[in-house]
């Protein structure tokens, strides 16, 4: 008799890194919100923001086996420009071309996960280019802020392609907020161009 061959379903993160504090550096930390704003997900997949942990992200990234990552890349492209890379292409260790624009690299936290045994066995980076990166305070510019919408779907293609079906929420459900007494978008955009007016 063939021995039965045990399933398991992966455990998924969707994650986004960013400083919402430095203009587009924010980009990933608003991608994840919008992901949660207009997504349900299914027990396996847990939706994070991982603002500027940096290694502390590790333990986050060890749970999971596979992760899907929002974050402001410095592709060489064009400003504003979405770009999706994944699996071996994205950069493991330190050494590799630094791939985000933090402090502490991302690329930090997988090789540390790698060196742990426990780096994801697929791995998608959603990447927009950014347009600035110099108005401390500042929102995120409009043309980044644009390509939210198609960075939200595109994670949940890469979610229907690895087999997690996600459903719409209802337009204007209320959705709890990933964080207690975070700085959402809404609130955050409207106070700092009141704040640019006064300064007119």
């Amino acid at each position: 008799m063939a021995e039965a061959v045990a399933t398991t379903t992966p455990r998924i993160l969707v994650l986004g890194i960013g400083n919402i504090l430095w203009a587009d550096e924010g980009f990933g930390v608003r991608a994840v919100e919008a992901f949660h704003r207009v997504f349900e997900v299914p027990e396996n997949v847990t939706v994070l923001d991982g603002g500027t942990q940096g290694l502390y992200l590790v333990q986050f990234v060890n749970e999971h086996d596979r992760l899907i990552v929002f974050d402001a890349i410095d592709y060489g492209l064009e400003p504003a420009t979405l770009k999706l890379v994944e699996d071996d292409e994205v950069p493991k260790f330190t050494g590799a071309k630094k791939m985000s624009l933090h402090q502490t690299g991302f690329q930090e936290v997988l090789s540390a996960a790698d060196l742990m045994g426990r780096y994801p066995e697929r791995l998608a980076l959603i990447g927009c280019q950014p347009v600035d990166l110099e108005d401390w305070g500042g929102p995120l510019t409009g043309p980044v802020a644009a390509v939210i919408p198609a960075a939200v779907e595109l994670a949940a293609d890469i979610l229907g392609r690895w087999g997690v079906a996600v459903t719409r929420r209802p337009e204007g459900a209320t959705v709890p907020p990933l964080l207690e007494n975070d700085i959402d978008f809404d609130s955050y955009e409207r106070r700092t161009a009141r704040a640019a007016g006064a300064n007119l």
